[in-house]
């Protein structure tokens, strides 16, 4: 069966923060001695230009600038790339491009230029207003900077390009009190920002944290601390629409629905991961760049480490751990669109997560349960 193309939209890593904080398990790289700003931004055109066949005539849906922290370059930088990028593919004419932000004080003050640059949503690393947990989280700014920020951003929406913005917040920080969560939740709230992540920590592998675990908070007040906060975000007029993402009616993040919606994506920049479609192939292919800046940097070699095809009996659970993300319903025809299997494939979990209260059922739309978000480990389990 032919695969269908989905919308395709595009990542850009830029590798570098100001400094590596404990839990993080992204590839990010402490800044030594200055960024080569231009230098990364040539490689970064000259990886995009390789992946160009992957586009197959589509426009971009979105774009999401990622890092590290990709506001320790320049607007010139950004709109240097974000030129390059339109200049290779054509911009869908409602493009969401998102770029991740941290709330310090000369970062904030460049909101304006990253504006002008192209950016229409930012999304600023808040992770606590509570200076005590973002000292131990291993931030660089204070709570007050972070009101700063948004503060910033929201005026920003109402006299310039910029459509929304993202404050990422989390919970089950170390030592942290139910009080102290719901706190920085409500300050969260008050600043109304139209988009809301709010994720527990977890401890990944290979970083400072894993190595000196800290003292999380214990299961139970895990689950009060997520029951009560998703209740103060609903009463305040936030709709949860994936796992921990909430937002205000049409402020969802486009490119991560397209993740979600097992759209395709290009990666591009040090260790960028890319999903693409080949319907002549009939098959899936996620894409991996290299991971360090100086090997990626290295014109002796290519950008790209490794593409490899999704083998047929993975895909139910490679489109099911995405789509299952998302609380909206999903169609059994879709499934069959963008991974060519059959419904029979998968027709028969389906049935057994209804029977568990996992999933539920309308027409050919299957959508998942509160039961099946507090167990969903357990249904994607199901697929392998």
């Amino acid at each position: 069966m032919m695969l269908q193309l989905p919308p395709l939209s595009l990542y850009i890593h830029i590798p570098w923060c100001i400094q590596k904080c404990p839990y993080c398990d992204f590839n990010s790289h402490a800044v030594k001695q200055g960024i080569p700003e231009q230098e990364y931004i040539a490689h970064l055109l000259a990886d995009l230009d390789l992946d160009l066949e992957y586009v197959q005539g589509r426009t971009l849906h979105s774009i999401f600038i990622g890092g590290g922290t990709p506001s320790v370059f320049s607007a010139e930088g950004i709109a240097a790339i974000l030129d390059g990028v339109q200049s290779r593919i054509a911009f869908a004419a409602d493009i969401e491009i998102t770029m991740e932000a941290n709330p310090g004080t000369v970062e904030a003050e460049r909101f304006a230029g990253y504006v002008k640059a192209g950016v229409s949503r930012f999304s600023i690393g808040v992770q606590s207003f509570q200076n005590d947990k973002l000292t131990r989280l291993g931030r660089i700014h204070q709570g007050a900077e972070a009101s700063n920020a948004a503060q910033l951003a929201t005026a920003l929406l109402t006299n310039s390009p910029l459509k929304s913005f993202n404050l990422d917040l989390m919970h089950g920080l170390p030592e942290q009190s139910i009080d102290d969560a719901l706190s920085d939740l409500q300050q969260a709230i008050a600043l109304q920002p139209p988009h809301l992540s709010w994720y527990q920590l977890t401890i990944e592998p290979n970083t400072a944290f894993a190595s000196k675990p800290p003292v999380l908070p214990e299961d139970d007040i895990l689950w009060d601390i997520q029951e009560q906060g998703h209740a103060l975000l609903t009463a305040a007029g936030y709709q949860q629409y994936e796992t921990s993402a909430y937002a205000k009616v049409g402020f969802q993040c486009r490119h991560n629905l397209n993740y979600w919606r097992f759209g395709d994506y290009l990666g591009i920049g040090c260790g960028a991961h890319g999903k693409i479609t080949l319907p002549e192939h009939g098959h899936i292919v996620r894409t991996v760049k290299v991971k360090h800046p100086k090997g990626y940097m290295d014109l002796s070699k290519a950008y790209l480490d490794s593409a490899t095809p999704v083998p047929s009996d993975e895909l139910p659970f490679e489109y099911f751990m995405n789509r299952f993300r998302l609380l909206e319903t999903c169609s059994i025809a879709e499934f069959t669109a963008y991974t060519g299997l059959p419904a029979a494939t998968v027709e028969p979990i389906l049935v057994k997560a209804m029977q568990l209260g996992l999933v539920n059922q309308q027409d050919q739309h299957y959508q998942i349960t509160p039961h099946g978000v507090r167990y969903l480990n357990d249904l994607l389990q199901m697929f392998l």
